[in-house]
């Protein structure tokens, strides 16, 4: 689990590195992606997965 939030802090730091130093690039977006799948593999997978759930609920529902 140690090795595992190490991972995920090394990559949330590139992704915001990235994001506001120079743009967002293919090489970046593959850091955010793989970021992305170790955030899946944590205990917060599942309460991450529920908050994308309910926001994309929200603005389906959301009638112009």
């Amino acid at each position: 689990m140690a090795v595992s939030i190490s991972v995920v802090l090394l990559l949330l730091f590139l992704a915001v590195l990235f994001m506001r130093q120079c743009g967002l690039k293919l090489s970046h977006a593959l850091v955010c992606m793989v970021l992305g799948f170790c955030l899946a593999g944590t205990s917060m997978g599942p309460t991450i997965s529920g908050g994308l759930t309910a926001t994309a609920d929200l603005v389906g529902s959301l009638k112009p």
